[in-house]
This record gives C-alpha cells, sequence and structure tokens, in this order.
C-alpha cells in the first residue's frame, strides 16, 4: 500500500482552477466518508488551504489508487468553467519519501505563498481532525501527520521562518498600502469576519484606519469582531452595495461558493462616488469578487495570486531561515522513515514471540500434569524460569530484527523469510501485507 499525495496547489494552478476543486469547509468530512468507500484507498486526509487542495493517502494498488483519486477530484470539480480546462494537467501526484518530505515542507511553511504562513500549521491540524472525525485516519497517516505538526513547530520555535506579521490577511493590508500608501484617514470594508477577516481587522486597526466596516452573513459574528477590537461598525449583507460605496479599500474573505462582490453591485457603488477610486483584494477561494470588477472605472481588484510579489522583499529575515528548517524536515523524515521501515520488525517479532510462548506454555502444563504433587509456589519458580528462558533466548534475536528492518530493508526480508523457515511461524502473508508500505519509492510528477 503506497503512501501517495495528489493534489494541485498555486504553483501548478491559477486561483480560477483552484476555486473550482475547492471544499466547503462544511463538507470536508463527508468528502472523505466518501472517499472512504473508494475500493483502492486505504487511508485518506485531505489538505485544504487558499493556496491548494491535497489528498495524502494510502493506497492498495498505486495506478488503481491515483486513477480512483484523480476521478474523486474530477467528479467534485463544480461550475461550467471545468469543462474548459484539463484538469490532470494541473495535477502533481508524490509518491513515498516525496510525498512525506512534501507535507513537512508544507507544514513548516516552506511551500505556502508566502514562506512561513502564519496560517498554514493551523489548517494542517485541521485536515487531521477532519480526517479524524471522518475515521479515515489510519496508523500510516496518524503518525505521518502529527509528526507533519511537529516538525512544523520546532520550524517555528528554533527558526525565523515566521518571523514578521505576514499572512494572507496582513498581506492584503500590505498590498492595500503599497497602493494608497498610509492607511490613516481611510475607509476599509472587511467582508468576513472568519480567521482571516479577523487578522485583517485588527492588523487595520494597528495601521491607523480611519473606518471600519464589518458585514458578513451572520450579523453577529460581524458584531462580536467589532465588539472584539473596540472599533468599527457592523452591517448586514444586505446593506453591502451602500458599504462599498463608502470604502476606499475592500479585504473579502467568505465562504461563498458564489460572488459576493458583483460588478453590477460595484458599478452601483461606484456611480454614487465617481470621484473617488476603489481598491479590492480578495482573498478568498473560491474567489468572492467576480473578476468583471475589475473592467468598472475606479476599480483595482487584486486576488490572493497577485498579493505575493508586494510582500515578497519583507520576507528576506524568512528566506535567511530556510537551510536550518529544511535540516529540521531532514531530521523529521528520518525518524518517519524509520518508524515506517520497523514496520516490518512487527509480524515477525509477533509470530516468533507467540511461537514461543505456545511451546513454553505446552510444556509447562505437561511438566504440571507429570507432578501434579508441586506446590503452589513450586509452580510459580518453574513458570518464571520458563519465562526468563524464554526471553534471554528471544531477546538478542529481536533486538537484530528491529535493527534490520530500520537499517537494511532487503536483509530485514531475508531475515524475515529464513525466521519464517526455521520456526515455521507463517509469516507469508503478513510480511507480503507490509511489503508495498515498506518500499519508500521515488516519486511520479505529472
Amino acid at each position: 500500500m503506497p503512501l501517495v499525495c495528489l493534489g494541485l496547489s498555486h504553483h501548478t494552478a491559477p486561483v480560477e482552477v483552484r476555486e473550482h476543486h475547492a471544499f466547503p469547509a462544511a463538507r470536508v468530512v463527508e468528502a472523505l466518508v466518501a472517499l472512504r468507500d473508494y475500493s483502492a484507498i486505504g487511508e485518506a486526509v485531505m489538505l485544504q488551504t487558499c493556496g491548494r487542495l491535497e489528498i495524502y493517502a494510502e493506497i492498495d494498488d498505486y495506478e488503481a489508487g491515483v486513477a480512483q483519486l484523480r476521478s474523486f477530484l474530477g467528479n467534485f470539480g463544480h461550475g461550467a468553467a471545468r469543462e474548459r480546462y484539463d484538469l490532470d494537467s494541473y495535477l502533481y501526484t508524490l509518491l513515498g519519501r516525496q510525498a512525506i518530505e512534501h507535507l513537512f515542507r508544507v507544514a513548516t511553511g516552506l511551500d505556502s505563498m508566502l514562506i512561513g504562513e502564519a496560517e498554514i500549521l493551523g489548517q494542517v491540524k485541521d485536515a487531521y481532525i477532519q480526517a479524524q472525525h471522518a475515521k479515515s485516519l489510519g496508523k500510516i497517516l496518524h503518525r505521518l501527520f502529527r509528526e507533519a505538526l511537529n516538525a512544523g513547530k520546532h520550524a517555528r520555535t528554533q527558526t525565523r521562518i515566521g518571523d514578521e506579521s505576514t499572512s494572507i490577511a496582513t498581506a492584503a493590508i500590505e498590498a492595500a498600502k503599497a497602493r494608497l500608501g498610509s492607511l490613516e484617514g481611510r475607509s476599509v470594508l472587511v467582508i468576513g469576519a472568519g480567521k482571516m477577516g479577523r487578522t485583517a481587522v485588527k492588523r487595520l486597526r494597528q495601521e491607523g484606519a480611519h473606518k471600519l466596516i464589518v458585514t458578513n452573513r451572520t450579523l453577529s459574528r460581524a458584531r462580536e469582531l467589532i465588539a472584539e477590537v473596540g472599533f468599527g461598525e457592523a452591517v448586514e449583507m444586505p446593506g453591502l452595495t451602500e458599504a462599498l460605496a463608502a470604502a476606499d479599500i475592500v479585504v473579502t474573505s467568505t465562504g461563498a461558493s458564489n460572488f459576493v462582490v458583483t460588478a453590477n453591485r460595484v458599478r452601483e457603488a461606484m456611480s454614487a462616488r465617481p470621484d473617488r477610486s476603489l481598491f479590492i483584494i480578495d482573498i478568498a477561494v473560491p474567489r468572492d469578487a467576480d473578476p468583471e470588477v475589475a473592467s468598472v472605472p475606479g476599480v483595482t481588484l487584486v486576488d490572493i495570486d497577485g498579493l505575493k510579489s508586494v510582500v515578497d522583499e519583507k520576507l528576506e529575515v524568512r528566506r535567511e531561515a530556510i537551510p536550518q528548517v529544511e535540516e529540521i524536515i531532514d531530521e523529521f523524515i528520518a525518524r518517519f522513515g524509520e518508524w515506517y521501515q520497523s514496520r516490518l520488525a512487527i509480524p515477525v517479532i509477533a509470530s516468533l514471540t507467540q511461537k514461543a510462548e505456545a511451546i513454553r506454555e505446552r510444556e509447562l502444563a505437561r511438566l504440571f500434569a507429570r507432578c501434579p504433587d508441586l506446590s503452589e509456589r513450586e509452580r510459580m519458580l518453574v513458570t518464571g524460569m520458563s519465562m526468563t528462558i524464554v526471553s534471554k533466548m528471544l531477546h538478542s534475536v529481536v533486538v537484530k530484527i528491529r535493527e534490520k528492518a530500520t537499517s537494511n530493508h532487503a536483509e530485514a526480508i531475508l531475515h524475515a523469510r529464513m525466521l519464517d523457515e526455521l520456526f515455521e511461524l507463517n509469516l507469508a502473508d503478513r510480511v507480503a501485507e507490509l511489503l508495498p508500505h515498506l518500499t519508500v519509492a521515488e516519486s511520479t510528477d505529472d
């Protein structure tokens, strides 16, 4: 059962493609439950961020498993636009070690749209928790994602990869400053009161924005955010056009599946303030703002893929930390790989121990049957001695099995088969199940 990662990201697909394969947060668990029913899929975790959608899976057969993952993503893709592109041309497939390394690079922030992005570790944790709820997580991916989370924490505490407060939301504010200069005296509209919206609002307060309006599908959440920062006004979503008319800057990040900021709505808003420009930053995936908005006179629209260049120069400190983070990744890959390889030892040791115990118990029973006059204490002493003999006999064998499983895969298999033949352990089926697991193959890139 090889370990694979199949996905598309900001490296391979523009936002107009990624948004057609974005899973609404409320449906991720449902999607993972559905994925469990695919015959070649053993375990699965779905990692979704504004810059990527990736499925990590243990599959029974490489070709069948990857085909089923591709079919799953293709079937989920929504909207007529997906008919205008070839999904396969945007997908990448990583196998074995490269899938493992890739997840660690994602969790540590090295593969983010913005190096060291603050939100990514929480998104990896969310993916892990969602897979737990869907019961699509097995021993392999449970261990892998726990190690990835630990690698991400180590990178942030032991290096400067997380220095400076640049995240997607704060990058939006930086984009506004680059366009308009100081935000003091500016009116800002934030659409969406989720994590991104909250981060944006807090940063706007620091930057001295003069007026803040927050609108959200649920008005109570907008009011909670305003109360939290002690600044601004919450308005209902039906009042969005009026809010757009009052704003100099718009930061939008909702979970809506359709455009929230439409061209008609923006035209109506601009007609009420024809002499003032409007700068809209859309950090949602799927996008909140219809691309047609950019054609409205006086309006500038930047989507999430356009933010990277705005903050690139501010990430030099983080780039300097990359070699240190890569060393941490190498350590965690080695640790996970050692555990991964050691799985071969489990059925061998278990079968050998069970065989020895069966013999010991059988011979003890025969002895006690022949010596019925032995006292309880004498029986305990004999039993203890038999257990000690078996333990000492097996100790060096068990140690060697574990050593070979982690250091020399080929020799480990040879030893397992030799022990199977010598002691008639019936290992053939149990070891065969693990052999594909233990082959950490090179990746296959599409």
